[in-house]
């Protein structure tokens, strides 16, 4: 018989309706069924794709004796962390106060007040049950050590948060300096940071590629070079159909663990994007391209907007869908075939995965070869994809999350602008945000098959949506868009500042927690904060006016310390500064063809970092930027302008190339 998570709109909530556990949503209903119980609560954060969560699920949530002794001892609470991102920082916090780490599955014991007072994440079942009876005989017999402790954990991870503390004003020396941490943690073998697990960097290359614009430091541009290539060669990208995994297992990017997540691929596409603009290089093209086309291909959902993930695991065994062993590829390829295509790929009888079998990579430079194995291995691909497609395929979360939607906007927008390919995908994201997500003026942060939810959303949603309508205006030169993204900006403004420069991560008027969450830290996506600075920043570029600027500057003062002295944890807030370092430049074109215009193209090719480019006929509806920007002598004329200080306007390409290279 199903429990009460039977009627949620979470796909992960939907994997345990039918454990013998008497599941609870997040609700002030379980907490109150906590108290009159007068037992402790036990909350679960996990996520659809998560492999650990899965396993945690099958070996205890699933099983009779453990779930009587959750149902019997504790409310049992299951959350969705990307559908509660709030609840879920909180009691991370608590985590890794409490234990040095954090992960998912999350494993909380709270009052029914919600003080967290033991917390973990992935326990055996063995272990699992000991701990359920441990925390039932403390809770009879010591209870006031332990609600004690619970008051304690919240005090703790309440102080634990960079409010009020010293700040530092963005700088060219700041910014450098954070460029010189990430280059002393550059593998200099198989490039990205640090060892293993290796997550893909994306917000730190972002970071490098803007600081070489602005340096013409040859070392960033190689880092973030070396570590793009090394990453698309790996298994932690999907050789035969694009898209990138969470991580690698090892630090040679060979071993992912498989699930692929939006919010990854959408901050990728940036890179490659952005590394092709500067250098021309196919290979990064390649993969911009596949990476765009996977995120429509197969994140896209029937009712419109992106999926959030795909699975690690296939029929409970992980990366089952993407593994080959030698036998496997002859069986698909033939012989000849088989051998050679084991051969470029890496794959071994020993084998680099489970059971022999080995995750492909990309072992040669088949892209500088003749044009005849460039054609076989792009044949070679295909048949493979073929073969691959007939194995059973992971399950995938199908939710629609605001914030994560909001960066595949931007990269795909950013995209479309500088390969010129069709962006209309691009501004149909954006609709979906705009007409289903945005609920009474306010956000909601996820929707599914159409139907938006209730969970309210977050800094960081209203950062990336707001960012994400910046890109669409530029891209179509409608005003509504600008309109929309200003609106978005004045709730945050209003209902998220701490009061000293920064933002809490949750509004003044959303559902108390124990804690109010406000982390100016990247984890896997920008912080809120540096989300919101970096719509804050296009817009004031794009609308003139400046006091949208002053917050955004504001605000990345709080981070300035973190910037300079942990820049991986501030790739996206440094990112951001370096657009304000470079004024932003603010480009308008005056041109009744914005599609076709060598100028508009070279602006894009061009540009400083952040910079914001509107074409389109002057004095368009809306659209600041082209107020009182005439065609001169009726050709296409090109306004640079820099803090709202302008050049004199070019109608000559090269006059313009040499104006943004200046």
């Amino acid at each position: 018989m199903a429990n009460r998570l039977a009627g949620a709109t979470s796909p992960y909530l939907l994997q345990h309706q039918d454990n013998p556990v008497d599941w609870w949503p997040w609700s002030d209903a379980a907490f109150a069924e906590a108290r009159r119980r007068d037992v402790p609560v036990l909350i679960s954060v996990g996520y659809a794709a998560c492999h650990w969560c899965h396993v945690m699920a099958h070996e205890s949530f699933e099983d009779e004796q453990v779930a009587r002794l959750v149902n019997d001892g504790f409310v049992a609470i299951k959350v969705d962390r990307e559908e509660r991102p709030d609840v879920d920082a909180v009691y991370m916090t608590a985590t890794q106060a409490m234990t040095g780490q954090g992960g998912w599955p999350m494993t909380v014991f709270a009052t029914p007040a919600g003080e967290p007072f033991f917390c973990g994440t992935y326990f055996p079942k063995a272990n699992f049950t000991r701990l359920l009876d441990s925390v039932t005989t403390a809770w009879r017999d010591q209870r006031d050590a332990v609600v004690t402790q619970g008051s304690a954990v919240v005090e703790a991870i309440g102080g634990a948060q960079l409010i009020g503390g010293p700040t530092a004003p963005i700088s060219a020396e700041l910014l450098d300096t954070a460029a010189d941490l990430l280059a002393k943690d550059h593998d200099g073998s198989y490039g990205g940071f640090g060892g293993a697990p290796k997550f893909p960097p994306h917000m730190n290359l972002q970071f490098l590629l803007r600081h070489h614009q602005r340096t013409g430091s040859a070392g960033d541009l190689e880092i973030v070079r070396h570590t793009a290539e090394q990453m698309a060669r790996g298994g932690i990208y999907d050789q035969l159909a694009g898209g990138f995994a969470r991580y690698a297992v090892d630090n040679t990017w060979t071993v992912p663990h498989f699930e692929k997540m939006l919010y990854d691929n959408a901050l990728l596409l940036r890179v490659y994007t952005q590394l092709w603009r500067l250098t021309g290089d196919h290979f990064a093209r390649r993969v911009a391209d596949e990476t765009a086309a996977f995120l429509l291909r197969d994140l896209g959902t029937p009712a419109g907007g992106l999926a959030s993930a795909l699975d690690a695991d296939t029929d409970g065994t992980e990366g089952l869908t993407y593994a080959w062993t030698p036998a496997q590829l002859i069986e698909a390829l033939g012989d000849e075939d088989g051998s050679w295509a084991a051969d470029l790929f890496r794959v071994t009888t020993k084998g680099t995965f489970e059971h022999g079998s080995s995750v492909l990579v990309l072992a040669r430079d088949i892209e500088a070869a003749v044009p005849e194995l460039v054609e076989r291995w792009h044949d070679v691909r295909s048949r493979l994809l073929t073969a691959r497609n007939q194995r059973p395929q992971p399950a995938r979360d199908d939710k629609v999350v605001a914030s994560w939607n909001g960066l595949a906007v931007t990269a795909l927008a950013e995209y479309a602008q500088l390969t010129g390919t069709d962006g209309t995908a691009a501004v149909e994201l954006a609709r979906v945000l705009a007409d289903r997500h945005i609920v009474d003026g306010r956000l909601r942060r996820v929707s599914r098959d159409g139907v938006v939810g209730d969970p309210a959303g977050v800094l960081e949603d209203y950062g990336c949506v707001a960012e994400a309508f910046c890109a669409i205006h530029q891209l179509t030169g409608d005003g509504d868009w600008l309109t929309r993204a200003g609106a978005l900006l004045d709730v945050a403004l209003e209902h998220f500042p701490t009061g000293e420069g920064a933002f809490y991560d949750t509004a003044d008027d959303a559902e108390r927690l124990v804690t109010r969450p406000a982390d100016p830290t990247d984890n896997a996506t920008p912080s809120g904060l540096a989300a919101l600075c970096a719509a804050l920043v296009a817009y004031a570029a794009l609308s003139g006016e400046t006091r949208y600027r002053e917050a955004a500057d504001a605000a990345l003062a709080t981070v300035g310390p973190l910037i300079g002295g942990h820049p991986r944890f501030a790739g996206y807030s440094a990112t951001v500064a370096e657009a304000v370092l470079a004024g932003p430049y603010e480009i308008a074109i005056a041109t009744t063809d914005p599609a076709g215009d060598p100028l508009v193209a070279a602006a894009h090719r061009h540009a400083p970092p952040g910079t914001v480019v509107v074409a389109g006929e002057p004095d368009r509806p809306g659209v600041p930027l082209l107020a009182d920007r005439p065609l001169l002598d009726g050709k296409p004329t090109a306004y640079v302008c820099r803090g709202f200080v302008c050049d004199r306007p070019v109608t000559a390409v090269e006059d313009l190339v040499a104006r943004l290279s200046s």
